[in-house]
C-alpha cells in the first residue's frame, strides 16, 4: 500500500465514502450556527465602526457596503436548502 492510499474504515455510515478525510474521526460537517453568529457579529462590528471622528464618508461607504455584502450572504445561507442536511 502506498503512503497516499487510505485504508478502508468502517464508519457505520453507509453514505459517507471510506476515503473521506474525517471518516476516522466520525464527524464531518460545519458548525453552521457558529458561523452565523460570528457573521452577524462582524456585520454589527462593521456598522459600529462607522461611529468615529473621521470627516470623510468614503470609509462609511466601504464599511456599509462590506456589512451589506456579508449580511446578504448570511441571509442567502439561511434560506438556501439545496444540498444541505438540517437537524
Amino acid at each position: 500500500m502506498a503512503s497516499t492510499d487510505v485504508e478502508p474504515v468502517d464508519t457505520g455510515w453507509v453514505r459517507e465514502p471510506a476515503d473521506a478525510p474525517s471518516a476516522r474521526f466520525g464527524w464531518h460537517g460545519q458548525a453552521r450556527k457558529t458561523f452565523m453568529v460570528a457573521g452577524w457579529f462582524f456585520v454589527a462590528f462593521l456598522l459600529l465602526m462607522m461611529i468615529g471622528n473621521h470627516t470623510g464618508h468614503i470609509e462609511d461607504i466601504w464599511l456599509a457596503a462590506s456589512a451589506l455584502i456579508l449580511a446578504y450572504f448570511l441571509i442567502k445561507n439561511t434560506f438556501s436548502t439545496r444540498g444541505t442536511w438540517r437537524n
